[in-house]
């Protein structure tokens, strides 16, 4: 039976990044929604993308933007095989590091209210070299590859947003309003911000405005798990973060990270990730100390040239 609705990794995979080839992948592609934000870049071919009633025609060099839970459809305009990248993410993964700014999604939602267009034409958006960059980091996964992908999608959305701003967006104007909202497609940014503390998963329905019985159900059918196994991911995922980027130790890690004592943290940590948060954290300086190691000696030899 064919569904709408297109179910997607968001926990392990927040970011996809490809190629498509109208030849060898099912085509067209037909009516569906999901709930990552999806931005296409036409390499070549001509394209008709359908969004809710709109339709357009993209033409290589052009961009477009499909906000969550937007039903969309792509075909070929003229029956010639078409090609196009796709940087497809849980944009609750994204938020402005500075405290004046709003969330990346209240800014899309805001901007789609707004009534601005999320079709660039060639020239109005540089962008090719990070779709190549994103789609090369992503087919590699080299280690830091999830932070360039990151870093090149800040770099992206805030071109759409200074485009929008020539267009007449307010940033500031409507997005108060979606900074308090949890639903169950963006309720991940509430558990992220009390991952110390014991999250209830009754809590985090409640949020949602539903029964814990409805909450499970549709939260299993969004993330493939449990919102308890989520909220235990996400707190591991933490861990790597101050084991590889800080000197906290251990006991302080636990607390930081929601655990009820050092001696859990460990034992979840090792069921994860096969070694312990000392042993990861010894191998992983082991192996940026040789990285580093390596390009001193390359730049010696450049030197030496």
């Amino acid at each position: 039976m064919y569904f709408l609705f297109e179910a997607g990794d968001a926990l392990n995979s927040p970011f996809e990044c490809f190629t498509y080839h109208s030849e060898n992948e099912d085509f067209p592609v037909r009516p569906h929604w999901h709930y990552f934000v999806e931005i296409i870049y036409m390499t070549s071919g001509t394209a008709r993308m359908q969004c809710g009633e709109n339709s357009y025609i993209l033409i290589p060099g052009d961009v477009i933007l499909f906000h969550p839970q937007t039903v969309h459809a792509i075909s070929s305009e003229d029956d010639q095989p078409v090609t196009y990248d796709v940087l497809k993410f849980d944009v609750n993964r994204l938020s402005m590091t500075a405290a004046y700014a709003p969330k990346v999604r209240s800014i899309l939602k805001s901007a789609e209210n707004q009534g601005m267009p999320f079709l660039f034409h060639r020239g109005e958006i540089q962008c090719r070299d990070i779709f190549t960059r994103c789609i090369k980091e992503a087919a590699e996964k080299k280690y830091g590859y999830d932070l360039l992908i990151q870093a090149s999608l800040y770099d992206l959305i805030m071109q759409m947003i200074r485009r929008w701003q020539t267009l007449g967006f307010q940033v500031e104007s409507d997005t108060a309003q979606y900074e308090a909202e949890y639903r169950i497609d963006n309720i991940t940014e509430y558990m992220d911000k009390h991952i110390k503390d014991a999250i209830q998963v009754q809590e985090v329905a409640r949020k949602c405005g539903m029964s814990y019985s409805y909450f499970a159900k549709r939260f299993r059918d969004m993330y493939g798990k449990s919102c308890k196994e989520y909220i235990e991911h996400m707190r591991i995922y933490k861990v790597e973060d101050f084991l590889l980027f800080t000197d906290y130790d251990l006991n302080y890690i636990s607390q930081e990270t929601g655990f009820s004592d050092c001696s859990h943290m460990i034992k979840m940590f090792k069921r994860h990730r096969g070694m312990t948060p000392k042993q990861y954290r010894l191998h992983y300086q082991n192996y940026s100390s040789s990285v580093k190691h390596s390009k001193d000696k390359d730049k010696d030899k450049e030197k030496q040239k």
